[in-house]
C-alpha cells in the first residue's frame, strides 16, 4: 500500500497515540486531531497535531482543506459505560454528534475513506458465545447505543455519498507499547488490567470486584483481551482493506476470541508480579454483560489478521 496522508482523530489518547506511531512506523503521514480532553498532547509522538473538537465542524473543514487527508481514523469517543448511564447527554453528543460534525467534513472535501472505532457493547447481553459479526444486536448502556447509532449512520453515509468504512468492534483493549513511551493515562483509571498493576505496584490500596454473582464459572465478569498494538495493526490492514477495489465497507469483530474472568485475571497479575494486594467485593455496576467474547474468524480470513499477542500473560508483560 502507498503512503497515505491519515487524520487520526483522537489520536492524543490510549489507543489513538498507539496508532499514531504505528501508522508513522508504516510510512504514513498522520495528524492528530484531539480536543484533549481526556487525551494527552505529549503522547503524540509523531506527525502534526491540531487542537479541534469534533463538534466544531467549521473548524474541522478548515483542517481538511489544510491537510488534505486520504483517510481517516476515528477513536475520538467518551468510552465510560456506568459514566453513559448516568449522563448520556455527554456520550449523544460526543459520539454521535460529534461523528456526524466529522463525516460531514470528510464528504465536504471528498475524503471517502473512514476507519470507525466501534465497541463491542453494541451487542449487549450475548445470546451466544463467542459473538461473531452477525450477533444480535441489542445494547444495555448508552454508550453502546450511541456506538450502534454511528455504524447505522455510516450505511447511509455509503448509500447516499459513497463514503467507505471498516467498523472494529473492540472487546477489551490492553497492554502497553513494549518499546516504552506509551501507556494507558486515564484519570481516574477505569481499565481493569492498569488498575489491578497500580495495586500491585502499590500505587492504589485495593482492587474492586463489580459484582461477584453473574452467571459465570466464577460469578464475576468474563472479557476478551486484546493488544493495544494488534488492534493498531488491525486498524492498518483495515485501510489495506479499503485500498483493494471493490471491497465492500464492513464491520469486524477484534478480540482475542479468549474470555478471563476479573478473579482470573487478579490471580495472573499477582502470578506475574509477584505481589499480594487487597481486593474488594461490591455491587454490579449499571449496563455490565456478563461475558463477552469475540469471534475473530472474519478479521482473521478477510484481513489476514496474526495478533502478537495470543495470550493474557504476554499482554500483562507489557505493562509498566
Amino acid at each position: 500500500m502507498s503512503n497515505m496522508k491519515i487524520f487520526i482523530i483522537g489520536g492524543a489518547g490510549y489507543i489513538g497515540s498507539h496508532m499514531v506511531k504505528i501508522a508513522h512506523k508504516a510510512g504514513h503521514d498522520v495528524t492528530t486531531i484531539d480536543n484533549l480532553s481526556t487525551g494527552h498532547q505529549d503522547a503524540v509522538l509523531y506527525g502534526e497535531f491540531e487542537l479541534c473538537d469534533i463538534l466544531d465542524t467549521v473548524k474541522l473543514d478548515k483542517l481538511f482543506k489544510k491537510h488534505k487527508p486520504d483517510a481517516v481514523m476515528h477513536f475520538s469517543a467518551y468510552s465510560l459505560v456506568g459514566e453513559s448511564v448516568s449522563d448520556p447527554y455527554k456520550y449523544y453528543n460526543n459520539n454521535v454528534s460529534g461523528t456526524l460534525s466529522l463525516l460531514k467534513a470528510m464528504i465536504d472535501n471528498n475524503c471517502m475513506k473512514l476507519i470507525f472505532s466501534s465497541s463491542a457493547a453494541i451487542f449487549g447481553n450475548p445470546e451466544y458465545i463467542p459473538i461473531d459479526e452477525n450477533h444480535p444486536k441489542n445494547p444495555i448502556n448508552p454508550y453502546g447505543k450511541s456506538k450502534l447509532m454511528v455504524e447505522e449512520m455510516l450505511k447511509d453515509f455509503e448509500s447516499a455519498y459513497g463514503l467507505r468504512y471498516v467498523s472494529f468492534r473492540y472487546f477489551n483493549a490492553a497492554g502497553h507499547d513494549p518499546e516504552g513511551g506509551l501507556s494507558e493515562r486515564h484519570n481516574p483509571e477505569t481499565h481493569l488490567l492498569p488498575i489491578i498493576m497500580q495495586a500491585a505496584n502499590g500505587q492504589r490500596d485495593s482492587v474492586s470486584i463489580f459484582g461477584s454473582d453473574y452467571d459465570t464459572s466464577d460469578g464475576t465478569c468474563v472479557r476478551d483481551y486484546i493488544h493495544v498494538n494488534d488492534l493498531a495493526n488491525a486498524h492498518l490492514k483495515g485501510l489495506d482493506y479499503l485500498n483493494q477495489s471493490g471491497s465492500p465497507s464492513t464491520e469486524f469483530n477484534l478480540g482475542n476470541g479468549n474470555g478471563f474472568s476479573v478473579k482470573e485475571v487478579i490471580q495472573q497479575v499477582k502470578d506475574i508480579t509477584g505481589k499480594n494486594f487487597l481486593v474488594m467485593e461490591e455491587g454490579r455496576r449499571d449496563g455490565d454483560p456478563s461475558t463477552l467474547i469475540a469471534s475473530d474468524k472474519k478479521a482473521k480470513k478477510e484481513l489476514n489478521l496474526s495478533p502478537d499477542y495470543v495470550s493474557l500473560e504476554s499482554i500483562i508483560k507489557t505493562l509498566d
